[in-house]
């Protein structure tokens, strides 16, 4: 990756002053640990709102439909805020997230909260995309990896406080809180934004690029789709899911050529033609993939082989987000202070892959504070890469287009934690029969049939004979 440079196209734009900036970014935090908080906190919540709805066999779309809607509008709302203005367009997508949450905290029914969270998505969509990019506005080149290293910190502070908060909502007030709270964050995000972010905008005269907005969200769904339903519910290889998986293909195809004709294309191609810009996608990708997965299921190792509550195991994720939190800091004043970024998302992607082999030999006895230092080597690697890949991009692709290539870098990383979330679960789904009917070949024949050992809930395990326990837990480590 080249270090770090002027924009082409901003020369003599006048930034905001450090005090101005500081006010800002309080704003626009506020508006992304919302959008990551609500990726993560509704997990836990789950099993509860089930209980109050009803509509077991809907569960898992109540999280698929934020998702699904969050990951496809990401880069139109990029495009939107380079024609129409960072302020305005942050300020619809704040609006258009409360009133999700808020119907979503007042539903029903199972179906109107699935609704209600892809309104939800829609909105939260927005707030990363146009987050990162207002960054690019208001901060010089050379500055800019300081304040993306401060958003780092807050996505990994509010993914992993997820489930802690999720779980002490639940427990206490009751789930529709996790809806409820968003309101208040909100409204004072929005208030902030609207009287300090105050940056010169010339409105040009250009057309939105429906048909790729159309052609990209209907893409990025089929995929969602194939990926949630394949494993679960009509295998990897029916029809349909084949059918699904073609289509994504397809679409891809068709919005690349779509992109070539636009006059105002939401992911510009040229933009591909620029090593930085390409590779940190695929980068960011990567790096999406083995984030979301450790997110989602170290806590499910935390419960299930650890014995900890939903509140706990959120705890339990505590050195994971001290390490991306410090390291997120330190890169961006790094960055800041010499200019050079190329070193951070090599050593980055190195800790990373390292922690990630330790946790792989993590079992049932280990002790926590050993699962707890490669928890926290693994968040240190994340906190060297994640925000360095958007100052990358954003230094070096034209002032014009920095709306739609920072909401490629955030599309291109949900995108990667989508398929890994959905990927890692098709294993542990796939691979648990397995290793737990190794586990009880170990008893006498006859003792007790795998099969009707009910796995899948970790209150079952947690009330199961010691013996089989330990069975089920080891099976789970594995």
């Amino acid at each position: 990756m080249a270090q770090a440079a002027p924009s082409s196209g901003d020369e003599g734009f006048n930034y905001l002053s450090h005090d101005q900036i500081k006010l800002v970014m309080v704003g626009l935090m506020a508006g992304m640990f919302l959008a990551a908080l609500d990726q993560s906190i509704v997990g836990v919540a789950l099993p509860r709102i089930v209980s109050d709805l009803g509509g077991l066999n809907k569960l898992s779309w109540v999280v698929t439909a934020y998702l699904l809607t969050s990951t496809a509008v990401t880069p139109l709302w990029g495009k939107i805020s380079d024609l129409y203005g960072r302020r305005i367009i942050f300020q619809t997508a704040i609006i258009i997230f409360l009133i999700g949450s808020a119907l979503c905290g007042i539903s029903q029914s199972i179906e109107q909260l699935i609704v209600f969270s892809a309104l939800q998505g829609i909105g939260g969509g927005g707030l990363f995309a146009i987050a990162l990019a207002t960054i690019g506005d208001i901060v010089p080149p050379r500055e800019r990896g300081r304040y993306q290293g401060y958003f780092g910190a807050v996505f990994g502070v509010s993914s992993v406080a997820g489930p802690l908060l999720g779980g002490w909502f639940t427990d206490g007030p009751g789930w529709r809180w996790i809806f409820y709270i968003n309101i208040p964050i909100g409204i004072a995000a929005l208030f902030i934004i609207s009287f300090a972010l105050k940056i010169p905008f010339v409105k040009r005269e250009a057309k939105i690029d429906y048909l790729g907005a159309a052609v990209i969200v209907a893409g990025v769904t089929s995929l969602l789709l194939y990926l949630n339903w394949a494993g679960e519910q009509y295998g990897w290889g029916a029809p349909i899911s084949l059918a699904l998986v073609g289509a994504s293909v397809l679409l891809a195809i068709v919005f690349v050529f779509v992109e070539l004709r636009a006059p105002e294309p939401i992911i510009p191609m040229r933009l591909f033609r620029i090593p930085t810009f390409s590779i940190g996608n695929a980068f960011g990708f990567m790096v999406g993939v083995a984030m979301f997965g450790a997110i989602v299921f170290l806590p499910l190792y935390l419960q299930a082989a650890k014995g900890m509550s939903p509140t706990e195991s959120g705890l339990g994720m505590l050195p994971m987000v001290f390490g991306l939190f410090t390291m997120s800091l330190f890169s961006g004043k790094y960055i800041s202070r010499t200019g050079k970024y190329r070193v951070f998302p090599i050593l980055g992607s190195a800790i990373v892959i390292v922690a990630l082999l330790l946790l792989s030999r993590v079992h049932a006895d280990s002790s926590y504070w050993e699962l707890a230092l490669f928890s926290y080597l693994f968040g240190s690697g994340l906190g060297m890469t994640m925000q360095t890949i958007v100052t990358a991009v954003q230094n070096v692709v034209p002032f014009k287009d920095m709306g739609a290539a920072t909401s490629s870098t955030t599309f291109f990383r949900s995108l990667g934690g989508a398929i890994g979330t959905a990927i890692f679960g098709a294993i542990l789904a796939s691979r648990l029969g397995v290793h737990l009917a190794d586990q009880f070949a170990s008893l006498p024949a006859g003792t007790i049939d795998p099969s009707t050992v009910n796995a899948n809930s970790i209150e079952a395990i947690q009330a199961m004979p010691d013996e089989i326990k330990h069975l089920v837990v080891t099976a789970y480590s594995q």
